[in-house]
């Protein structure tokens, strides 16, 4: 992480980080999940904050678990084709949330990708792009807020700020001084964080994106996508950060960065402007 000065704190959100609600929260499902998590989370298999419950249920729980990634499956399932999991219910208890969700039958679309054909490969990433076309088409509330699906606060761990959640956003200039901790414009500055400045002065439609769409994220099954998980970094955010966040690809998944520009349309002004910012404000 660079040791650029920072300016002034970044800007509070707008509005409550608990925009968005319980669903199904009734209390035979709140006492079914907790005294399943309590029994079974020692015996069933888990992969990082997520409990496999059955064969064909999981719940996703903990401290930093957000109701707002519960409402983005429901949102996108009811509004797209795109194939997520279908939530059960989601509750808060004692500032722990639970997402209780069907389970998609599929793999880790990276898992063996070096050794798939062109042709399979080719079938799958233009699934993906109809994915996307998807997701562009859906039409930002008439706020236009940088915020998550339901307008409260977003997620992402590559963020610095006092909190793992920043926002929401009224425009994208107060989003983007949030990016840069606070920092405004000065003559003084180094050449590249005043041009990074500048650009971030741009304005870009808001489009509502996933967030984070690594080879990690994406399931499949032969030559088919059967899923998208993970929606917890999604949000309404310029039309840009898709792109961008994408490029920024596990270590442990070098290959990926070589497909993305096959299904995200390539932004190398974007990207090249992120890479500043990250050089000076991030923390990867």
């Amino acid at each position: 992480m660079s040791s650029y000065p920072k300016g002034p704190a970044p800007l509070p959100s707008t509005t409550s980080s608990s925009a968005s609600k319980p669903f199904n929260d009734k209390f035979l499902y709140r006492f079914s999940t907790l005294l399943a998590v309590k029994i079974l989370r020692r015996i069933r298999p888990r992969h990082g904050n997520v409990l496999m419950l059955t064969d064909r249920l999981c719940v996703k729980y903990g401290r930093r678990v957000h109701l707002s990634e519960a409402s983005t499956m429901r949102f996108i399932s009811q509004h797209t084709l795109i194939p997520v999991p279908r939530v059960l219910c989601a509750f808060t208890r004692n500032g722990w949330t639970y997402i209780v969700m069907e389970r998609i039958r599929g793999d880790m679309i990276g898992s063996g990708w070096v050794h798939r054909s062109e042709e399979s490969k080719t079938k799958l990433l233009a699934q993906l792009r109809e994915m996307i076309r998807e997701l562009r088409e859906l039409k930002p509330p008439e706020t236009m807020k940088v915020a998550s699906v339901d307008g409260g606060s977003l997620y992402d761990c590559r963020i610095l700020g006092p909190s793992m959640r920043f926002g929401p956003f009224d425009t994208t200039k107060d989003f983007h001084r949030h990016l840069r901790m606070g920092m405004e414009f000065n003559s003084k500055l180094d050449a590249d964080v005043k041009d990074l400045i500048k650009q971030q002065s741009k304005s870009w439609p808001l489009v509502f994106s996933h967030g984070d769409l690594s080879s990690l994220n994406i399931l499949a099954r032969g030559d088919k996508v059967v899923g998208i998980i993970d929606w917890e970094t999604a949000g309404w955010y310029p039309s840009y950060w898709e792109y961008t966040s994408a490029c920024q690809v596990n270590p442990q998944n070098s290959f990926w960065i070589n497909e993305i520009d096959k299904f995200l349309l390539p932004m190398p002004q974007e990207l090249a402007m992120e890479k500043i910012r990250q050089k000076h404000f991030g923390d990867i």
